[in-house]
Order: C-alpha cells, then structure tokens, then sequence
C-alpha cells in the first residue's frame, strides 16, 4: 500500500483543471483517491479498480449537480494504491467514516449493538446483557437492536431456565438466596439450592433456545410437566408451566420470526426529499431480534444503490456480518461487497435482493418501517428547525444553532459526583455524542458547583481544541445553555476566556420567581436578564433541553452511586481471589468485619497464608 501527498495548492488550478494535471503521474493500478479544497479540507473519499481511468471520468465534463460542484471545489488530490480492489473498498468506508468528507454518503449514527452473554468462567455461568469487544469468555448471542430488546429477553429468560444475573463477586459473598429467588427468577445456586450438574443443564437449554433450538427445549420441558402432574408434584409441575410460558412469551415478542430465514440482516432504504432512511432487521436463530433505524447523510441527487454500498462499507466495518444480507435495493459492485464482507467474516456471506417469497415479505416489511419513520423523521424535523430558528431570534444569535451544547452537575453533597453534557441540534437529541464527567479535582469543596462546572468545560474545551483544531468537523457548539444564573454564566465565560474562547454565545437558564417552571430567567454575559412568555414553544424546547439534561446527569450519577455502594473493597487486595474471597467472607461474614479484623484473626482463616494475612491488614490499615 503506498500514499501519494499532492496537496500542494499554492499555485496549482482547481477545478477540472486541477483534476487533469494529476493524469500523466497516475497508472491503473487498484486503490483510493481523496478530494481536497483550497483548505486541504477533504471533500470526497473514492475507491477505484483502476485510479487512471476513474480520476479521467472527473476530467471530463457531464456530471450530476452534486458531482459538478465538487469538482469546481477541488484544488487537490491525494492517492493511496492498494493491492486489490477488496482492499480499496475497505479502506475507503474507513477513511469516509474518520474523515466525514462533505460529498460522500455518510452514516452518522454507528453505536455498537448489545448482546447476551452466557459466560463461562464461573462454575456456575451467569447470564447478562453485553456490549463492545467479546474478550470474556463465553457464549455470545446477538446482536439485538437495543438495550430494551435484551433486557425484555433476559427477563424472560430468567423466569424460563432460572439462570443467575448476579456478579460474581455478589455470588460469592451470599448466605442466603436473594430476592429473584424467592420470585422464582433464580434457582439460588449461590447457596447450594441446585446441583452443579442440573444448573449446567438449564445453561444448556439456554444456549440451545438463544441458537434457534427452542421446540426441543419446550418438548423437553412439557414432557417434565406432564411427569410431575402425574407424580401428583403439581407444584413442580406448575413451575415448569410457568416457564413455557415465558418462552413463548419471548417468541410472541419478537413478532415475525421467519421459518426459512436462520441469520439474516433484513435492510431496507427509502429516500424521499433528499433525506434517507435505512431500516435494518437482525434475524439470528430463526428469530427476530429487533430493528434499528439509521438516517445516513445523502445528497440531493444520490441513487439508492450508491447509498446502500455505502451503508453496507461503513456498518460492517465494526460489525461482524451475518450469513445473509437481504435487501431492499442491489449495489453496484455486488460481487466485491461479497467478497470483502466474506474475507471479514471468515466464512462465505450472500447478498440477496429477493423478489417473491418469505425474504422479500421480510423486506417489504422493513421498507414500510422505512418510509413510516422518515415521515416521522421529517415531520419531527420541521419542528425542530421552527423552534431553533425561534431561539436564534429569542437570543439573538446570527443563525439557528446547528449544535447545542447544555451542561448539569449532579451529586449528593458531593459526593458521587459528575458532570454530564447533552447535544441537540436540526435532528433532535444527538444522544451519541452526550458525555459525562467523573469529577476528579481533589481540591474541590464539596458541592461546589462553580469548581465542578470549571472542572467539566475546562476539559471538554481543553480536548475539543486538541481534536478539532480548525472548527471543521462540527464538534464545536453554536450556543451553550447553562443551569444557574449570573454568577454561572460569568464563571463559565472566565473559564471560556482562559481557553481563548469567545465567540460562543452562553446563556444561563434559571429557576425564575419562587423556582417555579414556567419562570425561567435567561441570563447572557454583560446584559440584563429576561424572560419568554410563558405559553411560548421556545420556552418549552428550553424546558426540554435543561430537564434533559438533569435526567442524563442524574441518572450517570445514580450509575456511579450504585457502582461504589455495590464495590467489595476485597476486590482490589492483590492475592485475593474468588476462593480466598470466599473464605474470608464466610469466616468474618462481611467485607468491613475483615476490615476490622487483626492480624491473629486473619492468619486463623483456612487458605489464608501468614503473608496473605498480612497484605489483607496493611491494606485496610495503611489506609
């Protein structure tokens, strides 16, 4: 693979011109080419089987709108070969998905999907919902098209094979069953109530259900019922009807569940005034695991065939593929979508676009799903266009802000505490890009607002200079809104200053006259405060935005609360693992009776070495 750099702009044309002077240096060989402006801003990421022959066509005259207007703003090219044209293809989606070049389909919203985890390195498995890289051992089954999906089937789950969703540490340190086994969501293993030998079983039947193999395991299960009924053990039997049912109930849930289709992502497109919808359903185990719907970024006068390759390129570049694509629209170069998503998978992976049968039922639904939600999508749009345009106007900013960035802090006299920030912008809430921040400075009084608000913007602002130098990739805010009033907003524009900041507009959203909603206060540096009618939509998307805000602040708070209330401090004594953990719980009943044990006491417990004895006191004495 090797990159030529002409982006030498001082004295070279633009435009046809500029493309043509690069013919004489290329050769036909396979690779990517890069479109820049008089900035050496990249306009548009390309693949090519042949780099001569595609940078030609842009020589020559005839293109679409969109096409022509590129190329009168190129005034540079960059080139990179590559040794096939599978590998062209590849590294075009992921430069287009780093770079974000104004002229290619881009898919904006690429969040990683959930799955369920049987993991395997306890003798007893836990069941549970995971996200990101499958480094834990285990069985993995997904992916599901939300957290919502997941935690439905989990609950289903759980009532149907009685597998534990406890930590580890939480099993080792029981006693006594706790309260999902008294509502028969458990089958307490953590204290003996099931053998390892029938717990391993149920793990079994999971795995076997979540693989497409549920008739057997519910057979299998009515064949038990009608045993205990017999046995007159009508209590037993009772219980296993209660699990066929929660397996039918998770089947009920997923609605279409198609026979013929066993892995499959079922993706449909529909493009109406040039905005896109891609719907996409993940078919796994012959069952429906839920939907997603994406909005990539197109241009006025892009085909759906080019907007389907370029959604395929960028979804699955993080993203294992399944066995089947069934789409609603074929792509321009099939066969090497194929084999890239082959070589990537490891195993062969079709392309279909069915046109009778149960695959293309499959795929009318998901194009109704489509159109249903860009007409949502578009309406919801409009909205929100009237009301930004209302707020430029109500605080007399130069245009309607593309990016609004609001800031809250939450935590209960300081502790626990964080800062989180949350964006809204033309398409609503842009939840991808909300953040929170752990408060760390050591010096800060508890509950000091103040301090925490300069800890969160001076490191927001401190990294949004570092990856966003030139304000060209849209990470910077049109308009900050803050929860306070005068002394907030002054404290927020020193902090703005010291990072050379001061073309942001900033307002302070109060509680107003006896904090009653509906009295905002807005405050701006160097301006009297003010007020917006009470019946006014602007003042309601304000409301929305701040309480949005305090909800995303909260909840990452109560997240973090939980995390240290539910934290064993034996967890981070080196030495101590799972088995001693075990012995010293059982021996002293609780992590703060072996904070408080001696040195004697310690050596005594079984397992425990005279040098272990001694780690586990100088590390709750030291500190």
């Amino acid at each position: 693979m090797t990159e030529k750099d002409d982006t030498q702009t001082d004295s070279r044309p633009t435009g046809y011109a500029c493309i043509q002077s690069y013919l004489r240096t290329l050769d036909g060989s396979p690779g990517v080419y890069r479109m820049l402006d008089a900035q050496a801003r990249v306009l548009y990421v390309g693949k090519a089987r042949n780099l001569k022959a595609r940078v030609s066509n842009y020589a020559r005259p005839g293109h679409s709108p969109r096409i022509e207007r590129m190329i009168r703003e190129t005034a540079s090219m960059m080139f990179l070969t590559t040794r096939t044209e599978t590998e062209a293809l590849l590294l075009e989606q992921n430069l287009i998905k780093q770079l974000k070049p104004k002229y290619n389909v881009l898919l904006r919203d690429d969040k990683s999907f959930p799955n369920i985890l049987v993991a395997k390195d306890h003798a007893y498995p836990q069941i549970k919902k995971h996200r990101g890289a499958k480094a834990e051992k285990g069985a993995y089954f997904g992916p599901f098209a939300s957290a919502g999906a997941v935690n439905r089937t989990l609950n289903q789950l759980q009532k149907a094979f009685l597998l534990r969703n406890c930590s580890d540490s939480m099993f080792d340190s029981r006693t006594r069953p706790c309260l999902l086994y008294q509502i028969k969501r458990c089958s307490g293993p953590c204290v003996g109530h099931i053998s390892k030998a029938e717990y391993a079983e149920s793990v079994r039947d999971a795995e076997r259900f979540l693989s497409g193999r549920s008739t057997k395991v519910q057979e299998d299960l009515a064949a038990q019922m009608a045993e205990a009924s017999e046995a007159m053990e009508f209590e037993r039997a009772a219980a296993l009807r209660d699990r066929i049912r929660a397996l039918t109930n998770v089947q009920s849930a997923q609605g279409i569940n198609p026979r013929g289709v066993a892995e499959a992502d079922v993706i449909a497109l529909h493009m109406e005034g040039g905005q896109a919808c891609v719907q996409v359903f993940f078919i796994r185990a012959n069952q429906n695991w839920g939907n997603r719907d994406f909005y990539p970024r197109v241009g006025p006068d892009v085909g759906p065939a080019e907007v389907m390759e370029a959604f395929l390129g960028q979804f699955y570049d993080n993203k294992e593929p399944p066995r089947q694509l069934i789409l609603s629209d074929a792509i321009e170069n099939e066969d090497l979508m194929t084999q890239a998503l082959s070589e990537k998978a490891g195993r062969k992976v079709e392309i279909l676009v069915p046109q009778r049968g149960e695959k293309a039922e499959l795929v009318s639904g998901a194009l109704r799903n489509a159109r249903e939600a860009l007409g949502r999508r578009m309406a919801e749009s409009a909205t929100q266009a009237k009301l930004l345009r209302g707020l430029a106007e109500a605080f007399d900013l130069d245009a309607p802000p593309e990016r609004i960035e609001v800031y809250d802090n939450s935590h209960i006299q300081g502790t626990n505490a964080v800062g989180a920030m949350i964006v809204a912008g033309p398409d609503g809430f842009m939840k991808s890009q909300y953040r929170k921040f752990n408060i760390r400075g050591e010096d800060l009084t508890p509950g000091d607002d103040f301090g925490m608000m300069k800890e969160v913007l001076t490191r927001r602002f401190t990294r949004l200079q570092k990856e966003d130098p030139d304000r060209d990739k849209g990470l910077w805010p049109d308009l900050l809104l803050i929860d306070g009033g005068a002394g907030q907003v002054s404290a927020v524009a020193e902090i703005m200053r010291g990072h050379g900041v001061e073309d942001i507009p900033m307002v302070g959203v109060a509680k107003g006259i006896d904090r009653d909603q509906g009295k905002e206060e807005f405050h701006r540096v160097g301006q009297r405060p003010f007020a917006l009618k009470r019946n006014d939509p602007v003042l309601y998307f304000i409301q929305r935005l701040r309480d949005e805000a305090h909800r995303f602040a909260i909840g990452t708070h109560r997240a973090k609360r939980a995390k240290a209330v539910s934290a064993n401090p034996l967890d981070d004594i080196p030495g101590v693992g799972a088995s001693r953990k075990r012995a010293l719980l059982a021996h002293f009943g609780s992590a703060k009776a072996v904070s408080r044990a001696n040195l004697a006491d310690l050596k005594a417990v079984e397992g425990i070495s005279a040098g272990l004895a001694q780690k586990v006191y100088d590390f709750f004495h030291e500190r």
